[in-house]
């Protein structure tokens, strides 16, 4: 079998059956430079294997393709002045836009003085009747609490003064007629 770089890159990925691979085993053994190419691809396909996977690009694009082009509202974004000035006119059209949107004030209706007037009279001739004969009841019923109150307190004072009188009228009579034993003592009873 003539063994190429090709049949060696089989070889080495494993694609050979077991009579090819036992062919290739034994050419290389006989020559070295197929040993040495051998030897370089293995050395090879242990790098490729140390690196982790990864996952291909989809699609494969240029700088120069529109696909890395920024979107029209990104190069806004990305704009400081842009937006800020976006910012500003979007809102002073909404300032204007409100102010001429607001419909013009509409004029409160014209008042009828007089009616007015004179339904707050019929109002108040009606109500105040009422809130007065309800203000003389309460009037009176405070009035005739506080009275009966001040009797009360005028009675218990009355009683504790007469109680005050008697007691201090027993008390002079005591005296006088201790005085009056005492004055016959001493006269000697020459009052009889």
């Amino acid at each position: 079998m003539n063994v190429t770089s090709e049949v060696l890159k089989d070889y080495v990925f494993g694609e050979l059956n077991a009579s090819e691979r036992r062919a290739v085993e034994s050419a290389v053994a006989a020559d070295g430079a197929l040993r040495e190419e051998l030897a370089r691809l293995q050395l090879t396909q242990a790098a490729l294997f140390s690196l982790r996977e990864e996952e291909l690009p989809r699609r494969i694009a240029f700088v120069s393709d529109k696909v890395f082009e920024p979107k029209w509202w990104q190069g806004w974004l990305h704009s400081g002045p842009r937006l800020g000035f976006a910012s500003a006119a979007l809102l002073a059209g909404a300032i204007v836009f409100h102010g001429f949107s607001q419909a013009p004030a509409v004029p409160a209706p014209a008042v009828d003085q007089a009616r007015l007037e004179r339904r707050i009279t019929e109002e108040v001739s009606r109500a105040l009747p009422v809130a007065l004969e309800q203000a003389e009841n309460r009037h009176r019923m405070q009035l005739a609490a506080a009275i009966q109150e001040a009797d009360g307190k005028y009675q218990r004072l009355r009683q504790e003064d007469q109680m005050a009188m008697e007691a201090s009228y027993s008390l002079f009579t005591q005296k006088q007629a201790a005085r009056m034993v005492a004055w016959v003592q001493n006269s000697g009873g020459e009052a009889r």
